[in-house]
């Protein structure tokens, strides 16, 4: 009978502790209900969508740490074309077209020039933020396309919110393309050997690339979900969601080293993040003791998911 490794499922186990502790000691001030649950899957979207890229990027041995500041790009990217008079699905494909581009510049400096993505992606978070910063002189920009942002916010179909709509349906076409296609396998085998993949006749270098660009993408899409859950862009969007994604992802048990991703233990993570974060406020903490709590919760979670040597 083969041994049932519980550092596998640590996330889930330590999700359904969390769940646990928040209904018994603050239940009575709303946060089993399901308008707050609702909320929790709102607020987490946005990292919920990059995380399940970040799982890809992270799954092929490498890192993003630009998704944040390219979110901010998109949004506002998006925002003025809607601003100028256009309709809004070509503010979304001008959206898409920034994420995409800064991915592609991500992959080929990374692919081509060979410079590890860790420093790649770290400058281009800050040239990214100044220019979101540059591109409005820090105004926000108002959306008022009520289209838009039904569709990437406030909106609703059949009760459910859309935000909650896009990351479940991101997070399961994630999973089947890690899980069931030749795609996801090449990932695995970049991150996991890279010469070995390359002997299997794998073209690491292009699978790379593709990682950054669907970075990118998705980075843009949750960009249009914060300018569309809060009807505005700001230069500011996406602050520290590179940290969180990456946090969501190893906390869910793909391995920072390549090689080795789960989606679903992705999504699992990043419900985990926004529950904690959820809890913490109801609870009156200020965000001081916010932040140490859920660190010290997330830092714990990961040392038990921690296989044991030998």
């Amino acid at each position: 009978m083969p041994k049932i490794q519980w550092q596998n499922y640590v996330v889930y186990i330590f999700f359904i502790v969390v769940l646990a502790f928040f209904g018994f000691t603050i239940g009575d001030s709303g946060f089993l209900t399901v308008t707050n649950l609702f909320n929790i899957a709102r607020t987490t979207a946005m990292i919920t969508i990059m995380a399940v890229a970040m799982t890809f990027v992270i799954s092929a041995g490498e890192l993003d740490l630009s998704v944040g500041s390219t979110a901010a790009l998109a949004a506002l990217v998006g925002a003025l074309v809607m601003q100028a008079g256009y309709p809004w699905p070509l503010a979304v494909m001008a959206a898409l077209a920034a994420g995409l581009g800064v991915g592609a510049l991500n992959g080929f400096f990374v692919t081509v020039i060979s410079i590890p993505s860790f420093l790649v992606t770290l400058g281009m978070m800050q040239f990214i933020r100044g220019l979101d910063m540059r591109v409005t002189y820090t105004n926000p920009v108002s959306i008022s396309n009520q289209s838009f942002n039904a569709i990437f916010g406030s909106g609703k179909f059949y009760g459910l919110p859309s935000l909650l709509i896009w990351s479940v349906v991101i997070a399961g076409i994630g999973h089947v393309v890690l899980k069931y296609t030749s795609f996801g396998r090449e990932i695995l085998a970049t991150g996991g050997n890279r010469l070995a993949a390359e002997y299997s006749g794998v073209k690491t270098r292009k699978v790379k690339f593709a990682v950054f660009l669907l970075s990118g993408a998705a980075a843009a899409l949750a960009g249009m979900l914060y300018s569309g859950m809060m009807q505005t862009a700001r230069f500011n969007f996406g602050e520290g969601a590179e940290l969180m994604a990456i946090a969501a992802v190893i906390l869910g048990g793909t391995s920072l080293f390549g090689g080795k991703g789960t989606i679903l233990g992705t999504f699992a993570g990043s419900l985990l993040i926004g529950t904690i974060n959820n809890g913490l406020i109801i609870m009156g903490l200020d965000v001081s003791e916010q932040m140490m709590v859920a660190g010290a919760i997330i830092i714990l979670a990961v040392a038990f998911g921690k296989k044991p040597n030998g």
